[in-house]
C-alpha cells in the first residue's frame, strides 16, 4: 500500500491489526495528523486550559467525553486505545513502558486529547519544493527540549519542545509563510537559527527522534512541538498519563484544509 495516498481509516486498520509499526511522517497525505494525551478526569480541567494558554505547543483539536475512546468530530469511528502505532506509559512521572495497544490501562476516568501535529504541514512544504530531511532520509523527526517555558495552568508546567528541520534561508522564510497559516498545527517557528539561544545543547543529539543531515547553507528552523506534555510530565507526575511515542501519530479523517485561516 501506499502510505502517502492511503485513507486514514485504513491506515489506522493497519496500526490496529499490529501490521504498521512506524512513526507516520508522509502517510496519509492531506489529513491531519494529531498527538495524543490521555489522563484520568481530575486533570482533565487543568490540561485543557494548558492547551489554551500554550497554543504553539498543544494546539487543541478535539477531546473525548470521559471514558470515551473516539472524537466526535475528527475521528468518530475510531479507537484512542488501539489506533496509534505506539504508546508510551508514564507512573508518577516516570516512561515505564511502550504499548501497541492500551485498552486494559483506558479507566472509565480517562480523558483523551488530540493535539495539532507538524506533520500535517510537511506536504505543504515538499509541495512548496522545501526539504523536509527527516522524510528524505527515512527518520523521524529530530525534537529537542528547549529553555522556553510554558505559560502554566494549574499543575502543568514546564520547558517547550520543539521539532527541527534544516533548510536554507530563503526556503525558511517560505516555510514561515507557509505554516503561518496552519495555526491548528502549530503555525510558525518558534526560532531560526543557532540552537544555543533555546537552550539547546547539541543539534546532533535529539531528547526525541532522529538526528538528520544539515547541510552547508542551511540553518535549523524550530517549530512548536507536542511532545512538550510528555516533557511537563516529568514536573508534573501524574498517577497516570499515556502519549503517542514521538512520531507515531493519530490519524485523523478531518482534512488539513479545515486548519487554514
Amino acid at each position: 500500500m501506499n502510505l502517502q495516498s492511503a485513507l486514514p481509516s485504513e491506515i489506522r486498520a493497519m496500526i490496529r491489526d499490529n501490521k504498521l509499526i512506524q512513526h507516520t511522517s508522509g502517510m496519509a497525505k492531506g489529513y491531519i495528523q494529531a498527538n495524543v494525551v490521555i489522563l484520568p478526569e481530575r486533570y482533565a480541567y487543568d490540561f485543557l486550559k494548558f492547551c489554551y494558554r500554550n497554543p504553539k505547543s498543544c494546539p487543541l483539536l478535539d477531546i473525548t467525553e470521559v471514558g470515551e475512546f473516539s472524537f466526535p468530530k475528527y475521528s468518530p469511528d475510531a479507537d484512542i486505545r488501539t489506533d496509534v502505532g505506539e504508546y508510551y506509559v508514564y507512573r508518577d512521572g516516570v516512561h515505564v513502558e511502550n504499548r501497541h495497544d492500551i485498552k486494559d490501562l483506558y479507566r472509565e476516568d480517562m480523558v483523551a486529547f488530540i493535539i495539532g501535529c507538524s506533520f500535517t504541514f510537511e506536504h505543504a512544504l515538499l509541495d512548496a519544493d522545501i526539504p523536509v530531511r527527516h522524510i528524505e532520509e527515512g527518520h523521524n523527526v529530530p525534537m529537542y527540549i528547549t529553555n522556553i517555558p510554558t505559560e502554566q495552568s494549574g499543575v502543568f508546567h514546564g520547558p517547550t519542545t520543539v521539532s527541527m528541520r534544516p533548510m536554507t534561508m530563503a526556503q525558511a522564510i517560505r516555510a514561515t509563510e507557509i505554516t503561518t497559516h496552519f495555526k491548528g498545527a502549530h503555525g510558525a517557528p518558534l526560532h531560526i537559527g543557532n540552537p544555543a539561544t533555546i537552550g539547546i545543547k547539541d543539534i546532533n543529539n535529539p531528547d526525541f527522534g532522529e538526528a538528520v543531515a544539515i547541510r552547508e547553507g542551511e540553518v535549523p528552523v524550530f517549530w512548536g512541538c507536542g511532545v512538550t506534555p510528555q516533557s511537563v510530565c516529568l514536573n508534573v507526575k501524574p498517577e497516570l498519563m499515556i502519549t503517542h511515542a514521538p512520531g507515531y501519530m493519530f490519524i485523523t479523517d478531518i482534512k488539513e484544509s479545515e486548519l487554514l485561516y
